[in-house]
C-alpha cells in the first residue's frame, strides 16, 4: 500500500480497504459489485480504487454537509489518483483527478450532449455509455444525451442492436456539407433506448454528426482506426467550436507505451507513446493513459486494471450513489 492511499485511509480513520468497504456497505453501496457491473473483467485493484473513492466520497459529504453528485465525483477522482504508480505514464498526465473531474463535468447542467467518439466500435464504450445513461440522469435536472459516434453505418447498426441503443441513420451531402437525418430505429424500450448511436462514412460525416448532436464533451478511444477518424474528428470539431464560440471539453483516452503506431518512435520503448497517443495530444484537454478498453493495458500505464471507458460509467455511477444515499 502506497503512501498516498494510506494518507485518505488516514483521513477517514480507517485501516485498510476492508474496513472503506465496510463503511461503504454501511452506507448501501457496494463498490466492487458496481465496478464488475460497469466492466466484468475489471481487475481487483479497480474495485479496490474504486472502493477507497466512495468512502472518501461519503467521508468528505458527510463532514461539510455537501452531497453533490459532482463533489463526489472529484473526491473518487483523488482516491483513483492515489492508484497511480510514481513516475509512471498515469502519474505524471494525473489521470486519477481526469476522471474525476470528468465525471464531475458528466453531472454538471453546463454539459448538455457526451459523446464516446469512435464508441461503437469497442464495447467497452458501450458498457460506459449504458452506465452513464443509467445514472447521471438521476442527479440532474436537465437530462444529459449520450451518443457513441464512429466509423460505419453497419457497425452502429449491430452495437445499437445488440446493446438496446438507438441508431441513427445519416446521410452527409458532401455538395453542400449538411447532414440530412434518413431513420431512426429504437431497439429497446429502457433507458438504454436513449442512446444515440451514429455511423460515418468518413471524417466529414463524424464532424458534421458532433455538430448535429451539439456535442459539449467527447471521449475518443483507441479502437480499429484512431488515426483515420476519431482524433481527426476531435481536432477538427473543436477549431470549428472555438470558431462558434462554443464551449468543448476533448478527453483523448488510450495512448502510452504498447501504442506504438509510429515507426519512428518504436525504439524508444517505455518512452514511446505512439502515434495514437500524439493525435491525442494535438486536440485534448485532458488525456487518460492506456485502452479505452483493455484492462492489462491500462494498468501497464501505472493505473487500476479498468478500460478508460468504463471507468467514466464507474466513476459516475459512484458518485450518483453517494449524492443518492445521504440524500434520503
Amino acid at each position: 500500500m502506497n503512501t498516498q492511499i494510506e494518507t485518505l485511509l488516514t483521513e477517514m480513520k480507517l485501516g485498510s480497504i476492508a474496513e472503506a468497504n465496510e463503511f461503504c456497505l454501511q452506507h448501501h453501496i457496494d463498490a466492487p459489485k458496481m465496478v464488475l457491473e460497469t466492466q466484468p473483467i475489471a481487475f481487483d485493484n479497480a474495485c479496490d480504487a474504486y472502493t477507497l473513492g466512495t468512502a472518501l466520497a461519503l467521508h468528505r459529504a458527510l463532514a461539510t454537509k455537501d452531497n453533490s453528485a459532482t463533489l463526489a465525483a472529484s473526491n473518487i477522482g483523488e482516491a483513483l489518483q492515489a492508484f497511480c504508480k510514481t513516475g509512471s505514464v498515469a502519474a505524471q498526465r494525473q489521470v486519477g483527478l481526469g476522471h474525476g473531474a470528468l465525471a464531475a463535468r458528466l453531472l454538471s447542467e453546463q454539459t448538455q450532449c457526451f459523446c464516446f467518439l469512435a464508441g461503437h466500435e469497442s464495447f467497452a464504450a458501450a458498457e460506459g455509455a449504458i452506465k452513464i445513461a443509467l445514472n447521471a440522469n438521476k442527479s440532474r435536472q436537465s437530462p444529459l444525451k449520450v451518443i457513441l459516434n464512429g466509423l460505419g453505418k453497419d457497425a452502429a447498426y449491430l452495437i445499437s442492436r445488440i446493446n438496446g441503443f438507438t441508431y441513427v441513420r445519416t446521410q452527409f451531402d458532401y455538395q453542400t456539407g449538411q447532414l440530412h437525418e434518413v431513420s431512426r430505429k429504437r431497439f429497446s424500450d429502457s433507458q438504454r433506448g436513449e442512446i444515440l448511436c451514429f455511423g460515418a462514412d468518413d471524417v466529414r460525416e463524424g464532424v458534421a454528426i458532433m455538430h448535429y448532436a451539439d456535442v459539449d464533451v467527447s471521449i475518443t478511444g483507441n479502437s480499429t482506426n484512431p488515426t483515420r477518424f476519431q482524433h481527426p474528428v476531435a481536432g477538427i470539431y473543436k477549431s470549428e467550436r472555438i470558431n462558434q464560440a462554443k464551449p468543448y471539453f476533448s478527453v483523448a483516452s488510450g495512448g502510452g507505451t504498447g501504442r506504438t503506431l509510429h515507426p519512428d518512435n518504436v525504439a524508444a520503448g517505455p518512452a514511446s507513446y505512439g502515434m495514437t497517443d500524439t493525435m491525442g495530444r494535438m486536440h485534448a484537454d485532458a488525456q487518460f493513459a492506456g485502452s479505452s478498453s483493455v484492462p492489462a493495458h491500462v494498468a501497464m500505464m501505472g493505473f487500476i486494471g479498468m478500460g478508460n471507458n468504463p471507468m467514466v460509467g464507474a466513476s459516475v455511477a459512484l458518485a450518483v450513489a453517494v449524492e443518492q444515499q445521504l440524500n434520503r
